[in-house]
Formats: C-alpha cells, structure tokens, sequence
C-alpha cells in the first residue's frame, strides 16, 4: 500500500468516522426520522450524479425483493434507529457500538454457512463484545444529568439494533447480489430507502426550529458520509486488496472518539481502554478467517458489491 492508499484510508475513515458527530448535529433540529430523510435524499442526489456521469448500471428489477431487504436492513432502519439512539448516546459511543457490526455479520455468516469455529474467532468475539460493555457499562454508571442511565441504555439499545441491521443486510447481500455494479447498487439502496422513508417523514412528526448547523450536518452527512465515503471506498478496493481495506474497521471507533472530543462530549478513560479490547478482538477476527466479514456498516470487499453505512 503506497502513500496515496494510505491516504485515501485515512481520509476514508476520518468521513464514515465523522458520520456519527453529523447524526448527532442534525438531530438537535430534525425528528429522527427526518434526519435519515435527509441523509438519504442528499446522498442518493449525490450517486444518481455520479451514476450518470460515469455511466453505470443499476441492479436488474429482477432482485428487487432482495433490494428492498438491503435497503431496509442497510440504510432506512438504521440511519433512523442511529438518530433515535444518539439523543441520549454520545457520537463517540455510538461510533463504539458500531464496531459490534463485524462481530454479528461475522456470527450471522458462521450460522448461516454452518462452519466450525476457531480459537480466534471465539476470542475475538468475546474481546470485542467485552470491549463494548466496559465502554457502555463505564459511561452509563456517569450519565450526564440530561440523560438519565434508562435514557442512555434505551438509546444504546437502539443503536445495537441498527448494527444488527447492518450485519443481516450484509449476509443478505453477500448470498444474493453478487457481481454487480457497486456505484449502482449503493445508488439503489439509498434510493429505495428514500421511498421507505419518505411516507413517514411526510404523515410524521416536522422540525419547527432549524438550526443552520443542522442543515449543513445533515448536507454533509449525505454528500460524504452516504456519497463520496462509497466512493473513495471503491476507488480503494480497485487499487488494494479488500484485507488492506478492513484497516477502516479499525479506525472507525478512533475517529468518532476525535470527532466526539472535537465537540467537547464527555469522554472518559475507561471508553478508550474499551475501544483498545474491541480493535484487539477486530483483530483477532481477522485473523481467523479471510472471509470474516471485516468491515462495519460501512462496506463488504467489492466481490460482494454492498456498501453499508457507517452509523
């Protein structure tokens, strides 16, 4: 990997990682169910321009149920139960919980193919759940006052909900879309989430007061977080292999601890001794199996053509 992937990774990271902060941003003005409408209408602008300009191909119709159980379990659940979840959850949590998004893809993937398990596997999964609960367990027991400690594990619930959402739409995706156009897939799912989600932001719950930050997050949010992060992700796995790439696995809790403490959100000691034991566990998944599905809700190697989100 020469200087210009290494690069590109961090650049890759430091966006999906700064997706957390902008869920949290946007959703000082908007419903939770208005924030994913956003994200999804800018980000899905942003590939349909990107489609067209560079000529791609868009899934045949004939997978259309298929597509609809991706875009669900991939974009319109999660980006909703994200925004639900970081109304009492910190961005730099939230982007901890996420890291779960390997372990139950990979959990999901062992059952489903009905594989033996190793050593490796076993003590990665356990590292890495351990980690999340050291983080979760040490920032409930000191909840702002804002936020009492049900509030906060409601919303960690909500969030370890949209993780899973992200594995099953992995598995799914990895059994049934293989060897399409990735630009076209992404442009689909977001897509198709839009047209979930846009009864229910229209018959539901309006922002009334708008604050600009919100609007610029929620921008933002779409155009780099659900645009060009696919991008710059395809563009590396084009270049490097998709090993390399699961690099962004483990910088993604790092970057929305930064990104966090950028917004001056209470961090304390025990959560980064906790991000440490989940990228070991990340680690040692890795490690026992090249076909562990390694990255987060962000995106599966380009064989498998899915992108998901990250947060």
């Amino acid at each position: 990997m020469n200087r210009r992937d290494l690069l590109q990774l961090l650049l890759l990271s430091a966006v999906w990682g700064a997706s957390f902060i902008l869920i949290e941003i946007t959703g000082r003005s908007f419903p939770p169910v208005w924030v994913a409408f956003l994200r999804l209408s800018f980000g899905a602008a942003f590939l349909w321009t990107v489609l067209w300009m560079r000529k791609r191909m868009l899934p045949p119709r004939r997978l259309i149920v298929t597509l609809l159980l991706v875009a669900f379990f991939n974009n319109a659940a999660p980006f909703c139960l994200f925004a639900l979840g970081e109304r009492t959850v910190p961005s730099g949590i939230a982007a901890v919980l996420n890291a779960t998004t390997p372990i139950w893809t990979l959990l999901l993937t062992l059952a489903v193919q009905g594989t033996r398990t190793g050593r490796y596997t076993i003590a990665g999964v356990l590292l890495g759940f351990a980690g999340v609960v050291t983080v979760v367990l040490s920032h409930g027991r000191d909840a702002h006052a804002a936020v009492t400690r049900g509030q906060f594990f409601l919303g960690v619930a909500f969030i370890a909900i949209a993780s899973l959402g992200y594995a099953i739409a992995t598995v799914i995706a990895k059994a049934r879309l293989k060897g399409l156009d990735p630009i076209g897939l992404a442009t689909t799912q977001l897509s198709l989430a839009w047209l979930m989600i846009l009864p229910v932001a229209l018959f539901g719950t309006h922002p009334t007061a708008i604050q600009p930050s919100s609007v610029a997050a929620s921008v933002l949010l779409g155009l780099a977080g659900s645009g060009l992060a696919y991008l710059l992700y395809y563009d590396l796995l084009s270049r490097i292999s998709s090993t390399h790439v699961t690099a962004v696995t483990y910088l993604l809790p790092i970057w929305g601890l930064f990104w966090g403490y950028v917004a001056h959100e209470p961090i304390l000691w025990t959560v980064y001794i906790g991000v440490a034991i989940v990228i070991a566990g990340l680690v040692l998944m890795n490690k026992s199996s090249a076909a562990a599905p390694a990255l987060p809700r962000t995106a599966v190697p380009a064989e498998d053509s899915v992108a998901c989100d990250a947060g």
